[in-house]
């Protein structure tokens, strides 16, 4: 299973062009989706108190039906890791040049 992930690893570093973004859009909605609404119900629950609603799992799905319903705050969340890339590409190309 090591070697797999090792030749993964190593054909997404080796990616150009549109494959490269299209697995950077994908890894970045996997954590919009998966890890940002983890670490939002954490710093809630330590800022807020516990969630209304109950458990982790409670507010992802909640995340999610906002997501399918179209919230923007919710679908600004998602795409944030996303955007956050782009920010730092900018970045550092204009460090760069």
């Amino acid at each position: 299973m090591n070697d797999q992930l090792r030749r993964l690893w190593d054909r997404c570093r080796g990616a150009r062009g549109l494959w490269r973004e299209l697995l950077m859009f994908a890894a970045c909605i996997g954590v919009g989706v998966i890890v940002m609404p983890c670490l939002i119900f954490a710093v809630g629950r330590a800022a807020l108190g516990p969630y209304a609603h109950g458990s982790v799992f409670a507010l992802w799905h909640d995340f999610m039906i906002g997501l399918l319903s179209g919230s923007q705050a919710v679908w600004f969340i998602v795409l944030g890791p996303y955007l956050l890339a782009w920010l730092l590409r900018g970045g550092r190309r204009l460090l760069h040049n």
